[in-house]
């Protein structure tokens, strides 16, 4: 990769801990700025973030905290619900999994409510959860255990699909609610039918480090496999339709943009000092932006701006990318 062609963060916001993940919530807030939440150490911290391509008064990016929830492990993944809003009765809803293979629900309403319910039932490391986007009633993780779990929040078991490899993302479509993906570490991702409880698609690859369904046209699913991203149309073979190499070591995450169905991020593992961060466009054959973060190991696009961020040591790190 050419030197030049690497970009500093259009926008940096220092933390008080190592962000071990970061998720801005794909849903409306009920305001003009977005809610974006990050998980340290012992902390989940939620804040709102509004940046001048939204509002001119603006300068650079407008963070303001809301909430920290003390956690007692590492948070090692982290999903909003459709639920959480700050217009009318404020909420705060979101979902934890940390290493003692556990699920946190958080609510609260920024007053007097703050509730933290813990969910049991895998057995192994929890890589992957998502909340069903239209209610926000259930919740789906994935596994090292060779399960998905769906979660009823009022407590009943989970329906559980066996995988025949870990799983290592799952993804629900407000578009297709009553389907679900599942990504599974040996290389097949699979569509399962909610109401049948059958798998309905299969899809295949090499061995998948990370999957996602794009938001904005549910007819393409990418992911990353080895040093390469792979990108399928599911309405036309169960093979990927394009494929190209990304990442000189391997790759270790795959996001769609929610604003553009063409564009596309994707991270290198962590090294010992730095991430390497591509912003990938099907229209052109290079990345189209280039960065790195320290130590950076995870990624999430803004709602509606082709806005990225990265989690690093003591920091979140934003990428604007013109379209």
């Amino acid at each position: 990769m050419q030197e030049e062609s690497v970009r500093s963060p259009s926008y940096t916001v220092p933390c008080d801990d190592y962000v071990h993940v970061v998720e801005f919530s794909p849903f409306s807030s009920g305001t003009s700025a977005s809610l974006l939440a990050y998980g340290g150490n012992q902390f989940v911290v939620v804040a709102t973030c509004l940046f001048q391509e939204e509002d001119m008064e603006v300068e650079g990016v407008e963070f303001n905290v809301l909430r920290a929830f003390h956690h007692d492990l590492r948070v090692d993944a982290l999903a909003w619900s459709p639920e959480s809003r700050l217009d009318r009765i404020p909420t705060l809803r979101l979902c934890t999994a940390a290493a003692d293979r556990k699920l946190r629900l958080l609510t609260s309403d920024l007053q007097d409510r703050h509730e933290v319910e813990v969910m049991e039932g895998h057995t192994s490391y929890i890589n992957h959860l998502v909340f069903e986007p239209t209610e926000g009633k259930r919740i789906a993780s994935v596994s090292d255990d060779h399960t998905c779990r769906v979660w009823d929040l009022d407590g009943r078991k989970p329906t559980i699909f066996r995988l025949r490899s870990p799983g290592v993302s799952v993804c629900w479509h407000p578009e297709e609610v009553f389907k679900l993906m599942v990504a599974e570490k040996k290389g097949t991702i699979r569509f399962y039918d909610l109401a049948t409880h059958q798998a309905i698609l299969s899809l295949d690859c090499g061995p998948i480090a990370s999957a996602d369904w794009c938001f904005s046209n549910p007819i393409k699913v990418g992911a990353v496999s080895g040093n390469d991203w792979l990108i399928w149309d599911i309405t036309r073979s169960s093979y990927p339709q394009e494929k190209r190499p990304a990442h000189r070591d391997k790759a270790h995450l795959f996001r769609w943009s929610r604003a553009n169905d063409n564009l596309f991020a994707t991270t290198g593992c962590p090294g010992r000092i730095s991430s390497q961060l591509l912003i990938h466009h099907l229209g052109h054959p290079q990345p189209v932006t280039v960065g790195f973060a320290t130590v950076g190991s995870c990624l999430s696009w803004h709602r509606s701006l082709p806005l990225c961020v990265v989690g690093c040591d003591r920091k979140l790190c934003f990428w604007m990318t013109e379209m």
